[in-house]
């Protein structure tokens, strides 16, 4: 087997076809990994059938079929090539079709990065990829893919979108989790079906594919009517207002309202995620009570996050200065 190298480790086993490259088999034993874009100057076009799937990184060589092995970093000895450790994956911007059952029983995978390029995914392809809840897609044109619509409605887990547009824009989704239950209903010789769960309307507001940021937005009401869970109603607010593409005015209030409602669990979400750049804003958008400021100020502290803690004691100064007290002794 030949070896170059690479931005990942990869064990390949591929086949030319048709101007393009399509992926036979692909294990690797690195926790993130990004396939190749290109093979032998051929773009990579394909992954063909159970190419990720763990019990076929060792299965007969197709008949026509070639090997590579690309090699990053060496891993340890004895690790598995089997993508079982595989959490993090990057398809290529070139890929236009994916097989049947490609990334089927790959348990740890937890998110992928794909473009919008792929025309067709086929069945079962997210078979027992149990840990999947993230998802980055790059729009490479004005157009949307339909990849999005898949994903969403292939999955009924709580999704975490995040969209990259062609001119720099972003936006950050989420789509809640719900699911559904068949019950056989032996006297009537049939099966009731039952949806729980605020999301389902999430996962289904597409229109020929395609998402409607305010059909996205105009759920929201509906949302916290229903019985929901607090902490994606929380992210979900936080993520249209942090990065607020296409987001109208009618909107943009009742995202505002519920934040104001919750600030104290924002700055909590927003110190644990890290993102300290969006405090200075989230302190204006949520104006924390004393309460709120101070906790805040002790999570801040815990985590050992300096900038952050020294942001909200100021925050807590400007708003709520201490009122020193005066004392004589006589």
């Amino acid at each position: 087997m030949e070896t170059v190298s690479g931005a990942s480790n990869w064990k390949l086993v591929f086949r030319r076809e048709g101007g393009g490259v399509t992926l036979l088999r692909a294990g690797t034993p690195d926790a993130r990994a990004v396939l190749p874009e290109e093979l032998l100057g051929l773009p990579v076009t394909a992954l063909g059938d159970r190419a990720l799937a763990p019990d076929q990184q060792t299965a007969p060589l197709p008949a026509g079929a070639e090997t590579l092995q690309i090699t990053c970093i060496p891993p340890e000895e004895g690790a598995a090539w089997d993508n079982r450790a595989l959490q993090d994956l990057a398809l290529p911007e070139t890929l236009r079709t994916v097989g049947d059952y490609a990334l089927l029983n790959c348990p740890a995978l937890k998110t992928l990065r794909i473009s919008d390029g792929v025309f067709r995914w086929g069945g079962g392809v997210l078979m027992n990829c149990r840990s999947l809840d993230t998802l980055h897609l790059a729009r490479t044109g004005p157009g949307q893919g339909e990849s999005l619509a898949w994903f969403a409605g292939e999955l009924s887990r709580e999704l975490d979108v995040t969209v990259y547009g062609p001119g720099g824009e972003t936006a950050r989704l989420l789509f809640p989790e719900y699911t559904e239950l068949y019950e056989e209903n032996c006297p009537a010789h049939h099966f009731d079906y039952f949806i729980s769960g605020a999301g389902y309307p999430y996962h289904h507001c597409f229109r020929q594919k395609h998402l409607s940021l305010k059909e996205y937005d105009a759920l929201w009401k509906d949302f916290l009517g229903m019985e929901h869970d607090e902490s994606a109603a929380l992210r979900l607010a936080w993520r249209r207002l942090r990065w607020p593409v296409d987001l109208g005015a009618a909107a943009e209030a009742g995202y505002r309202a519920y934040l104001k409602e919750h600030a104290g669990e924002a700055l909590c979400l927003l110190l644990e995620e890290g993102d300290g750049e969006a405090l200075p804003f989230l302190l204006e958008l949520a104006e924390p009570d004393r309460e709120a400021l101070s906790a805040a100020c002790a999570l801040a502290r815990e985590r050992g996050d300096t900038a952050a803690l020294a942001a909200l004691l100021e925050e807590q100064h400007q708003r709520f200065p201490a009122v020193l007290g005066k004392t004589f002794t006589l």
